[in-house]
């Protein structure tokens, strides 16, 4: 009798493993994002203590991954049927490629459920996330824009003032070089830190309109615009105007801030989440820094007062493979709650929620720049298709090594692009 009931036994224990198993798997909710700010993994992880509070029956596991190798993780676990559950993107091309592969959950009817906490956004933050008139995501956090940082103190030692014309920003490359101080930090490894030049050259060129022209196919890649952005780059790196090494030098690493902490640096173009690494890295720094927008260009049809970046720095997604979305969603609301607002506006970041403002003055000047901004121009690797947006890249980078010339790469995103048609 013994004997039969060991098997019995070992039967009965495999089964209750199993629906044990079954049950934690629909009662963890899988989170990633690009936290690697202290201040910014901390609003986040406080933000998961209070869901799991609140949701004793739910567990949630979180992984904070740098920028770069989280776009390279996230794409192996979708390519393999594993997604998270809850996943941070850039919205745009990226997040609609998973949209069109159905691997997305449709947003719509939980915000329509809960029009509090819909109507708390900007509108304008829900335009990169949503397609075919149906929502993907929930702006996680900031509204980030392109913006020079500089060394006030450098700027003062020097006699120097933020640039407002090309020719002012020559001679502030001039003097600092002849003081042996780097003009711009740059970590360009990356890619997408020497974008925001040429972005932001073809923004003063020619206005947003070239780009939009060559995304909806009405205009080309090969437009005079990118051509001239593509010389005026190349005319900075030939005056010396970066730091040695930068095409090898990585941005998730630090690389770019520490030239700035070092005085090696003075100034550096990069997204207004800077602050918050400022804040928590180098405090003292952080006192030194002041903005300005980037100069104008000779001839060039873009207002000034146009900039570059987004209405929701990342937003939170749900993957279809996802065994508890409307807890998922919970999750999401939390991240999103008034509490998460507060501790995001303390380290220098402002989620795009209406009237929500710094409390710094840099914070709140750079929050003014987007309200005043007659054009807010997408980041373009995040707008465009992920092939088109990893030749962007590729070509930019090029651009800044010099080892191909502006009309080389205007042809090859046209090519590209046409291919895509």
């Amino acid at each position: 009798m013994k004997q039969f009931l060991k098997p019995l036994a070992a039967a009965a224990m495999f089964a209750a493993f199993a629906v044990t198993t079954t049950a934690s798997i629909a009662d963890t909710i899988t989170e990633w994002d690009l936290k690697t700010v202290p201040q910014e993994q901390k609003a986040v992880d406080d933000a998961v203590g209070r869901f799991k509070a609140a949701n004793p029956g739910v567990d949630v596991q979180s992984a904070h991954t740098l920028n770069d190798a989280y776009k390279t993780k996230l794409k192996i676990a979708f390519g393999a049927g594993d997604p998270p559950c809850v996943f941070a993107s850039w919205g745009g091309g990226v997040l609609n490629e998973y949209v069109k592969a159905g691997q997305v959950t449709d947003l719509t009817p939980y915000l329509d459920k809960n029009p509090a906490f819909k109507n708390k956004f900007l509108p304008q933050s829900w335009q990169n996330v949503t397609f075919n008139g149906k929502i993907y995501g929930v702006a996680a956090d900031n509204t980030a824009i392109a913006t020079v940082f500089y060394n006030k103190e450098l700027f003062a030692k020097y006699n120097l003032q933020p640039p407002k014309t090309w020719d002012d920003l020559l001679n502030v490359i001039k003097v600092l070089k002849s003081h042996d101080v780097a003009p711009f930090a740059l970590a360009n490894k990356n890619k997408w830190t020497g974008s925001m030049y040429f972005m932001t050259l073809a923004d003063r060129i020619g206005g947003p309109q070239p780009f939009i022209n060559a995304v909806n196919r009405t205009g080309s890649f090969e437009d005079p615009t990118f051509i001239e952005a593509g010389k005026r780059l190349q005319e900075l790196v030939k005056l010396g105007a970066f730091a040695p090494g930068f095409n090898g030098l990585d941005y998730d690493t630090g690389a770019q801030r520490r030239l700035m902490y070092a005085d090696k640096a003075a100034m550096e173009l990069i997204g207004s989440w800077e602050i918050s690494a400022f804040k928590s890295e180098n405090p003292d720094f952080y006192k030194k820094v002041g903005t300005f927008e980037f100069p104008t260009v000779p001839g060039g049809k873009g207002d000034p007062k146009d900039v570059i970046g987004t209405i929701g720095d990342n937003f939170w997604s749900i993957s279809k493979s996802c065994k508890n979305p409307d807890a998922a969603f919970k999750l999401i609301m939390t991240l999103d709650d008034d509490q998460s607002l507060k501790d995001h506006i303390a380290s220098g970041r402002v989620p795009p929620i209406k009237g929500a403002r710094g409390d710094e003055p840099i914070v709140n000047n750079l929050l003014d720049e987007v309200a005043q901004a007659p054009s807010v121009q997408l980041w373009y690797d995040q707008l465009l298709s992920p092939q088109l947006g990893e030749m962007h890249k590729d070509t930019v980078q090029a651009l800044f090594g010099l080892t191909m010339t502006p009309e080389q790469a205007a042809a090859k995103m046209e090519t590209l692009a046409k291919q895509e048609k």
